[in-house]
């Protein structure tokens, strides 16, 4: 006997339920661009795209030298349009980063992270130390104006493994369904340094911090100053809840929410070779740092672009 009865359309399926707010297979809308804006070629460098929304390699340009305006314009564009810029055997010193990372803004520090020999710049040494950064996040949001982008120079890399991996949160918003993005309109979520770090560091550490970096409020999809592209801007390390909102309710969309980084269609990922630069957007990534090559060593050094407050 069939399970199932015909009907005129078809025979009918038994009665079936999928948890709510999932991540579900189907096409989903790639766009690398903001609308409006026109997709022209590059004229005083190669890129090569490494994916179809975020993430290129560009060919052609001198890190360890100063940049043409012309070029530091078209880069800018290549940054806005492809979010994370990759430059393969560059060995930048650290003055030479800085002086790179400059054509952008200032810059800033961050004094829960090790510095190198240059205090402007981050140090991640991946020996004994335990790895972290594994998770998907944007840099810095516990802070009033969360970093504009940042440049980090891997300078020694494993045997195997230590990619890293970017995601397009304006791809991830684009792909909302269309009742959730009327339901995150003029939303705020809170963003608090202490549940990211608390992972790793000791309570001691952090407690001194807590006065100069107060929990702040930022648009849980803000839009890009740049390129208007509007784009989550939640992530599991630094936000803790939505305002206003039910504790169960906000727990409940920043689940669904911080699911959305993990959609491959979204992402680019790195293998790295030492002396290769990445330059990204911080506005409109996520990144996830791969730690699967325990016992072996990485080391990276990382300088940090101050940026606006998110609207």
């Amino acid at each position: 006997m069939s399970l199932t009865t015909s009907t005129a359309s078809g025979p009918a399926l038994r009665a079936s339920r999928l948890p709510p707010d999932g991540l579900y297979e189907g096409p989903r809308e790639l766009r690398r661009l903001a609308p409006g804006q026109v997709d022209r070629p590059y004229t005083l460098f190669d890129v090569v795209p490494l994916g179809p929304v975020i993430g290129a390699e560009v060919g052609g340009v001198d890190l360890t030298r100063p940049l043409a305006p012309g070029v530091r314009e078209e880069l800018d564009r290549a940054l806005l349009e492809w979010k994370v810029l990759f430059f393969r055997g560059q060995h930048p010193g650290s003055a030479e980063q800085r002086a790179f990372a400059r054509n952008w803004g200032e810059l800033e520090t961050n004094p829960l992270l090790a510095a190198g020999d240059d205090p402007e710049v981050a140090r991640f040494d991946r020996t004994t130390t335990p790895g972290f950064e594994n998770v998907w996040h944007t840099d810095v949001t516990f802070r009033e104006r969360p970093a504009l982008g940042a440049v980090i120079h891997v300078r020694e890399v494993p045997p195997y493994g230590g990619d890293t991996m970017w995601a397009d949160m304006a791809a991830a918003y684009d792909n909302l369904p269309p009742r959730v993005k009327e339901r995150l309109e003029g939303a705020r979520a809170v963003h608090d340094f202490v549940p990211g770090f608390a992972r790793f560091t000791p309570a001691e550490r952090l407690a001194p911090f807590q006065d100069r970096f107060p929990p702040v409020e930022h648009p849980v999809v803000r839009t890009h100053p740049a390129t208007g592209r509007r784009m989550l801007f939640v992530n599991t390390s630094f936000t803790t809840r939505i305002v206003g909102w039910d504790r169960d309710e906000s727990d409940r969309m920043l689940r669904l929410l911080f699911q959305q980084a993990h959609v491959p269609e979204y992402q680019v990922r790195f293998g790295w070779r030492a002396g290769d630069v990445a330059f990204w957007d911080n506005r409109a990534t996520q990144h996830y740092a791969v730690n699967d090559y325990a016992p072996h060593r990485r080391v990276a050094e990382r300088v940090a672009i101050a940026g606006d407050r998110p609207r």
